[in-house]
């Protein structure tokens, strides 16, 4: 349970029809299966000590005290048991049954949850047999071996861990879930991060998307995580026949999802912490208000739980094929239409681009392609500017001037050396000394050619650096830094190639698709310093600030999740394991946060551009940080991880 990670599961047992005493051994033969997974948080069907479909002998007092007791057994068999189990029974209070939820933990019974909404359908007719729920809870008094005590009996009641306060966890049943007024939603309001959900749904034709839909949804309107364990196998198949269909989702996401009719006990690894952290930076989520409730502490073992739970390696770029391709035609209409707006407010009819042959530049230039072509604009109007210079490599000049022409661009060419050697005559710069002057003083002349051939066209530069050099500081200040409107400024580097790659595929021309698949294939570089002797490119972007996988993993994980640097390194040497050592990924993540603390004020006079995805650095926005935060509890942290 170390990070907020609490490994849970859904179970659905075989039923014996009014059998409890089999059906709880059913139950402890699969509590031992999940008590070997490591699951704290154990999730049985609605009624399984005696089975959903049990009709009229739900009028049997037999029937009823036999499924208490047998509820008895199974919390003293699992006194041993280090987790929260929840089962589902008839229980009689107040003079009426009632379908109940019981809580459970280390052979302590903690109290017992009834169904608020009951249903009747030509299926089923709960109310026959149950009463609905009353909200305030009222205490039972149990009876057991000669002694007596009081167990929690409502839906207002809340489980929390000992030692694991965002841990809290609360019951529903079955139909509760698609009820307007779910009582999830006032679970979650009194600070509930899990709600479990004992259900007996039978199975219809197309009711398992509906059911689906649901979980997802409420898991996501509530931003808590969802465990439903659905009646399956074993039931009664008279008039009905129940699918178990368990799911468990996280925050709008399934963690996992059982095969239908197959009985399948499912397991997942639920982030509190996240939870808990969404919930807080959401301000419309309400404060936690708990008034009404009743908090039961259960104890739980707080170790490390044996991750099961995949990270993606590119969590800004879906895995999916089809998902990923309707990502990027998303993000460049998003890119495109939002570049239009600004063109035509500025009544500009022309646009300047820095074209180098790389990725960034790349994108930019196909993005204004497409604004150009909504505006009902000539692509020549788009002036696209090659600048040589010292470390040009002719595979990237190529490449830069064919694709240029090939979108129809008007191409300009402007060489830099003689102007930069210029430049450091005037400054006393030893042309010899290829330091970050060397470097920088050619990427501001660069960004004075084009905001001066803008100015005399009126036009507009559009800026070409991405989010992962933004976050990095990975620009010249007053350099590639700036432009008139950075159209790439929340695109990470690791989906700009996917945003290629899509274009590439999709766009018909054989000769342009040509083209942007060399681009890929060239190493990321500034192409500041001579290339090598034989015309190849000397200066790799990753080999001086890190592999951008690994820096777009930890800046989605620090920045949309804020988790710990702890944190995202044992996440990262899980994903990354077969691709970087634990040393190396330290090392790095190191890196990451010296550079995203110290060049924030970078960051702080950036450009308009548009926002595409969750997480961006603009400083009119997304982070309003300031430039001169100190570091040093983030560095402390990454330390200790290497002793």
């Amino acid at each position: 349970m170390q990070h907020g990670f609490v490994k849970v599961a859904a179970g659905t047992p075989y039923i014996n029809i009014a059998d409890c005493i089999a059906n709880r051994e059913e139950i402890e033969r699969l509590i031992g299966e999940m008590q070997q997974k490591g699951a704290k948080i154990m999730v049985f069907p609605e009624l399984c000590l005696t089975g959903y479909d049990c009709r009229d002998l739900f009028y049997q007092d037999k029937l009823i005290k036999s499924a208490w007791e047998q509820l008895l057994v199974l919390v003293k068999d699992t006194e041993d048991v280090d987790a929260l189990i929840f089962v589902g029974l008839p229980v009689e209070a107040n003079g009426k049954l009632y379908d109940a939820a019981a809580a459970f933990c280390r052979g302590e019974l903690l109290g017992i949850v009834p169904k608020s909404i009951l249903h009747d359908s030509a299926e089923s007719c709960e109310t026959r047999t149950f009463t609905a729920a009353e909200e305030e809870v009222s205490f039972l008094e149990i009876e057991e071996d000669g002694e007596t005590y009081e167990v929690p009996f409502g839906t207002q009641i809340l489980f929390e861990a000992d030692g694991m306060p965002h841990l809290k966890v609360a019951a529903e049943l079955c139909g509760d879930l698609w009820a307007p007024d779910a009582p999830s939603a006032g679970h979650v309001f009194a600070g509930a991060t899990v709600i479990a959900n004992l259900a007996a749904s039978d199975a219809l034709v197309g009711k398992d998307a509906f059911c689906r839909m649901q979980v997802l949804s409420r898991s996501a309107s509530c931003l808590c995580g969802y465990i439903y364990a659905a009646a399956g196998e074993g039931e009664s198949t008279t008039d009905l026949v129940f699918d178990a269909q368990n799911m468990i989702a996280e925050n709008g996401q399934m963690l996992a999802e059982a095969e239908r009719f197959e009985n399948e006990t499912i397991y997942a690894d639920i982030d509190v912490d996240r939870i808990f952290t969404e919930r807080r930076k959401m301000s419309a989520f309400p404060a936690q208000y708990d008034e009404d409730y009743v908090t039961v502490v259960f104890p739980l073992t707080i170790g490390e739980t044996l991750l099961t739970r995949e990270f993606p390696k590119m969590p800004f770029v879906p895995d999916e094929e089809a998902e990923r391709a309707a990502r990027c035609d998303e993000i460049l209409k998003i890119q495109a239409y939002a570049l239009k707006k600004r063109l035509r407010h500025t009544h500009c009819t022309h646009a300047v681009v820095g074209i180098s042959g790389g990725l960034d530049s790349t994108l930019a230039l196909l993005v204004t392609a497409k604004a150009f072509d909504l505006l009902g604009l000539p692509r020549e109007q788009i002036i696209s500017v090659t600048m040589p210079g010292f470390g040009t490599t002719d595979r990237t000049y190529t490449n830069a001037t064919t694709l240029t022409t090939s979108l129809g661009a008007t191409l300009r060419e402007v060489r830099i050396a003689d102007s930069v050697l210029q430049h450091f005559r005037d400054i006393g710069h030893d042309v010899n000394d290829r330091n970050v002057t060397y470097e920088n003083a050619q990427a501001r002349e660069r960004t004075q050619i084009l905001m001066d051939i803008a100015n005399d066209i009126n036009a507009m530069v559009i800026g070409t650096g991405d989010l992962s050099e933004l976050a990095l500081g990975w620009a010249t200040y007053n350099g590639d830094h700036m432009s008139m409107y950075g159209v790439n400024a929340s695109i990470p580097k690791t989906l700009v190639r996917h945003l290629v790659r899509y274009y590439a595929e999709t766009c018909g021309d054989p000769k342009i698709r040509g083209i942007l698949l060399d681009v890929l294939d060239t190493p990321v570089s500034p192409e500041l310093l001579p290339p090598t002797e034989n015309g190849t490119i000397s200066q790799k972007t990753e080999d001086l600030v890190g592999p951008y996988e690994l820096h777009d993993f930890f800046l989605y994980y620090m920045l949309r999740l804020s988790f710990t640097p702890e944190k995202i390194y044992r996440l990262a040497c899980r994903t990354f394991a077969d691709s970087y050592d634990p040393d190396t990924i330290l090392f790095w993540l190191k890196k990451f946060y010296w550079r995203f603390f110290s060049q924030q004020f970078k960051r702080s006079c950036l450009a308009d551009g548009p926002k595409v995805g969750s997480v961006g650095v603009s400083p009119r926005g997304d982070l309003r940080m300031p430039s001169d935060a100190c570091v040093r509890i983030w560095i402390d942290e990454c330390e200790s991880l290497g002793k």
